[in-house]
């Protein structure tokens, strides 16, 4: 048992070790009872705030925000290892080989692949549709939106909606795109409230509509 009042500092040995006495049967009564579900909305609240910390360019806010986000991390993996899933060195193995794989021009590799190729590949993914579905659902509609949007047009799918077109065209003159672009998702937002609709679950259907509709059209 490491003796945690009396070193001058700790390491990630330390902090694998603090995780396992506090989930421990004798130890922390709430931390031994925790989920992954329990603790999920914890987990995105500390991303959140060292989100927040590098946008104030605080290093020493961000040093224990980042702290609090690698607590999750091998908490996580504590209570993987737990079931006899994996530990938190199958997470650093499996992240090194990731990034080794990912990484031909540095560590060796079949050349001339770019990044979403090699992706791609990694996860079994033979068509656009696949791509699509493997964008994360649990990230916010609006950056859903736009990631799936970018894999669209990189498989040279079109996303084009007529009925907005005006609208899009009115941006292209005014001064400030970011203003003008930020006024018309706040509008939409409003619109959608007024209609009582949840924006958000708004947004997360038409994305399940789109992918729907690459599929369809990949049967044709």
């Amino acid at each position: 048992m490491i003796d945690f009042y009396s070193k001058p500092r700790y390491d990630f040995e330390d902090l694998c070790q603090l995780v396992r006495v506090l989930r421990a049967p004798d130890g922390c009564p709430w931390d031994s009872v925790q989920t992954h579900e329990s603790i999920r909305r914890n987990f995105l609240e500390e991303v959140y705030e060292a989100c927040e910390a590098i946008d104030q360019k605080d290093p020493v806010h961000l040093r224990e925000e980042l702290g609090d986000v690698l607590l999750h991390v091998v908490f996580h993996a504590g209570i993987e290892a737990d079931a006899g899933n994996f530990t938190i060195d199958d997470v650093c193995d499996t992240v090194v080989k990731k990034m080794i794989s990912r990484h031909p021009a540095l560590f060796g590799g079949e050349q001339g692949l770019d990044w979403d190729e090699i992706k791609r590949r990694e996860k079994g993914q033979t068509s656009p549709a696949e791509e699509l579905d493997s964008v994360a659902r649990s990230l916010p509609a609006l950056w859903r939106a736009e990631k799936l949007q970018k894999k669209a047009e990189r498989a040279q799918i079109p996303v084009e909606f007529p009925e907005v077109s005006a609208a899009v065209n009115e941006l292209e003159k005014q001064p400030d795109k970011t203003q003008a672009v930020g006024k018309l998702l706040f509008a939409a937002v409003q619109a959608a409230r007024q209609s009582g609709v949840d924006p958000e679950m708004a947004l997360h259907g038409y994305c399940e509509t789109f992918i729907r509709q690459v599929k369809y059209a990949g049967k044709e």
